[in-house]
């Protein structure tokens, strides 16, 4: 990952809207968050955009697009209902 935004303020990381959310990934923007004690990463692949829960590969999907990577479900939830109100520990843009 590439000059994560450095700040005390963990609030600062999260995404306001799914709109925020889908800026950041299209523009190469990488993230890491927590949801429901997990961590999962998000970040650009040569294929299109790799979404997958940390340290287990059989989890990741490759995505044409943002609004694809909303579409991955995580504990019986789609990311889009949840980007707003995951706890984001690493955001590069």
């Amino acid at each position: 990952m590439s000059n994560p935004i450095i700040t005390t303020d963990d609030s600062e990381y999260r995404f306001v809207s799914i709109s925020d959310f889908k800026w950041c990934v299209s523009h190469n923007g990488e993230v890491q968050f927590l949801f429901h004690n997990k961590e999962f990463g998000i970040g650009p692949d040569p294929g299109g955009i790799a979404i997958y829960e940390a340290y287990k590969p059989e989890t990741e999907k490759i995505c044409k697009d943002a609004d694809e990577v909303l579409e991955y479900v995580i504990d019986g939830v789609r990311l889009r209902d949840i980007i707003t109100k995951v706890q984001v520990v690493l955001r590069t843009i």
